[in-house]
């Protein structure tokens, strides 16, 4: 009796979920996982499985390959603001006729004792600051600091902190501070300490990894600007955790 194909995954990832998810793949033999990262990051941590670095070339691109490879579902694990990945993604697995799942993260919920301040882009995020503080922590990543970097803002100082060296335009004022989570309560704590920190400006990634930094803001009772995370395309389905994603993957 023949042996049944393994079912071909393809996972756009470079979160802690995707990792997770091909962790929990990897094992299975029916099963087969590759995972494909941007290359934005300098030194990613590689997922188990066949790893796939680089673009598609736009969402004609990403059909071509998954029709080309014979790949029978495509999860979406990428960042929760990675908006045109995820627009990609979405139109790639209509052209192929693969279902596709996003599988994200619950963003970020305020407790009691919070000051935050909800945005809906990193521009508007910026307008806010002149009133709420003059050092700011800016934890939004990378990538759109040319949002902070208007005339307006040049009497505030600001400490960038990201996993690869920033490139301008950026602040006029700041110091760049090079680090990847998990990030501790205590390391939190000290940072808002040692740079007085008086504004916290993040994107609502959500997970654990991050998070600490909310409760070290809570505590000093630091106002927060929150930029809140694009939608979902429209029609396309979401586990909220990688075991959920598993599941819908082990029902082929």
């Amino acid at each position: 009796m023949p042996v049944p194909a393994a079912v071909r995954v393809l996972v756009l990832g470079g979160t802690t979920e995707a990792r997770r998810l091909a962790e929990s793949l990897a094992g299975d033999r029916s099963v087969r996982v590759t995972t494909s990262l941007a290359g934005r990051v300098a030194a990613p941590r590689l997922p188990p499985g066949e790893v796939r670095i680089g673009g598609f070339g736009g969402p004609e691109g990403l059909a071509a390959w998954m029709r080309e490879h014979d790949v029978d579902a495509l999860i979406d694990a990428t960042h929760p603001f990675a908006a045109a990945m995820s627009r990609n993604a979405a139109e790639a697995a209509a052209l192929a006729h693969v279902p596709l799942l996003a599988l994200r993260r619950p963003g970020w919920v305020a407790q009691d004792g919070d000051h935050w301040h909800s945005t809906g882009s990193l521009a508007e995020a910026a307008g806010l600051l002149p009133a709420l503080g003059e050092r700011v922590f800016l934890t939004t990543g990378r990538m759109g600091l040319a949002a902070f970097a208007g005339a307006d803002l040049d009497a505030l100082w600001f400490l960038v902190r990201s996993v690869d060296a920033p490139e301008p335009p950026g602040p006029a004022r700041m110091a760049v501070l090079l680090d990847r989570g998990p990030f501790t309560l205590e390391g939190e704590r000290e940072l808002l300490r040692r740079h007085r920190i008086d504004v916290l400006v993040t994107k609502d990634s959500g997970g654990d990894a991050t998070a600490p930094k909310l409760t070290a803001a809570r505590e000093a009772g630091i106002p927060v600007v929150v930029v809140r995370r694009p939608p979902v395309p429209e029609g396309v389905p979401v586990a909220a955790t990688p075991d959920e994603a598993a599941e819908w993957v082990r029902r082929f």
